[in-house]
């Protein structure tokens, strides 16, 4: 029960850090995706089924707020804790490295789809450009905040197991 309240309070304090505070450090109209950060950097620490959970409940949150249609967020944040979860195996306490580069690779995998779904099905065609202006300054910005945000989750997460181990 504490670690589902602990991911509750964490989903919405990002949700209304990254909705709210970052609209006045965006660079070139671009903001992190601190939602994101939060669900590789779980699945990472946590496996499969908590990058599942945090994923959906973070993209149903987007999605209620923000989106044009329920569950197209959901999904995609679900998919990538799920598939990010698997990397739990080869966790490691003191490695900072590989999560932000779990973190590129999603924010790019994300950027992807909303191409996919924002702009191809739309009739807009010119991935390059919205290579170029969308997804690589917001990879790069998602990944320079994680760099920061991941050691945060972290320090929650390695405080979070202690409790629960003491408590068993």
């Amino acid at each position: 029960m504490k670690r589902f309240l602990v991911y509750l309070s964490e989903i919405l304090i990002l949700f209304v850090i990254q909705t709210s505070t970052f609209h006045y450090f965006g660079l070139a109209d671009i903001m992190p995706n601190l939602l994101l950060i939060l669900v590789v950097s779980s699945a990472y620490m946590r496996g499969r089924m908590t990058g599942l959970g945090i994923g959906f409940f973070t993209g149903l949150l987007v999605d209620i707020v923000y989106g044009e249609l329920i569950g197209l967020y959901a999904f995609i944040y679900m998919i990538l804790g799920y598939f990010i979860g698997f990397t739990n195996k080869i966790y490691s306490n003191d490695d900072y490295t590989l999560p932000i580069v779990f973190v590129a690779v999603s924010d790019f995998v994300f950027g992807f789809y909303n191409y996919i779904f924002d702009f191809l099905l739309r009739g807009r065609l010119n991935l390059l450009f919205y290579f170029r202006r969308i997804i690589l300054p917001e990879m790069i910005y998602t990944v320079a905040i994680s760099v920061l945000l991941y050691k945060l989750l972290h320090t929650i997460n390695n405080r979070l197991e202690r409790k629960m181990n003491e408590e068993e």
